[in-house]
């Protein structure tokens, strides 16, 4: 296919998974009825907690949980690809952020977030696990997707390597925590990941009481397709392999780049600025 048709919802999640699932069964299904081929749910859809974060480990699930289990039975027989963030159990007391692709009844993508929110006074690492894996690319309809998780966001050298594995566009579920100046750097930070990369981006954000909405869908020159405000919210477009063959054409800093990313996992930790020296 030369044309996706992709959709980002957003919404508020509550605390009880079950009220997250009955939110989301109507927008599997009009994303169904409108030929959506993917449709992008916000990060962490099983529950949100205000203020008691810590709840997050309780509420985690397996991907053979109830959760998933039910939301895969609603893609029975279905053609649209649904991306959703889930807490889901690890061997350890905190669960892994993680992004889960459903397909046919088939869970068909798996994702664990890299980079944990400990900035602006949050601190996600203290409930969640980092996983070190650079995610692996999701075909839907012979589109290249690259999966990226909220915080990710703000590494440029993750969307790089997606871009040269072979990504067409990078799917970004997200809760974009609300602060001074965040509307702004959510805004900068997904257009210029599209720019850097001359690649799609589909960004849905949690539409609750602190995060900020805004999904947005940005084509590989940078520029917004479609908007969303800061309520419930659908998004759609269309993307297509010409604009993106067109953007490549016309911008090719894949092609006049200097560097290589070296994909190695660090820790996080300080950083030491070593002196620089110029040898002539």
């Amino acid at each position: 296919m030369t044309e996706l048709k992709v959709a980002a919802a957003q919404f508020a999640v509550n605390a009880q998974w079950e009220e997250n699932v009955a939110t989301i069964l109507p927008l599997v299904e009009k994303a169904e009825a409108d030929h959506v081929d993917v449709l992008v749910l916000p990060e962490g859809v099983l529950a949100r907690f205000m203020g008691e974060k810590e709840l997050i480990r309780e509420a985690a699930q397996p991907l053979d949980g109830p959760f998933i289990s039910e939301l895969r039975a609603a893609t029975v027989g279905r053609d649209v690809t649904v991306v959703l963030g889930i807490h889901e159990c690890s061997d350890t007391a905190r669960p892994y952020n993680t992004l889960v692709a459903l397909r046919g009844g088939k869970i068909v993508h798996v994702y664990r977030k890299l980079h944990l929110y400990d900035a602006f006074n949050g601190s996600e690492s203290d409930n969640v696990l980092a996983d070190d894996v650079i995610p692996e690319l999701l075909d839907v309809s012979g589109f290249k997707l690259g999966l990226m998780t909220c915080y990710d966001v703000r590494f440029p050298e993750l969307a790089r390597l997606l871009t040269l594995r072979g990504a067409d566009a990078i799917l970004l579920p997200t809760a974009w925590a609300k602060g001074p100046s965040k509307e702004f750097h959510w805004s900068t930070l997904v257009s210029a990941r599209a720019l850097d990369n001359t690649v799609y981006m589909v960004a849905s954000g949690e539409a609750g009481a602190s995060c900020i909405g805004r999904s947005m869908i940005v084509d590989p020159l940078g520029m917004p397709i479609s908007q969303a405000l800061e309520g419930p919210e659908t998004i759609y477009a269309t993307l297509t392999k010409a604009r993106l063959d067109q953007a490549r054409k016309h911008l090719p800093v894949l092609e006049h780049r200097r560097f290589e990313i070296d994909p190695t996992p660090r820790t996080p930790g300080p950083v030491t600025y070593p002196e620089l020296t110029t040898t002539r």
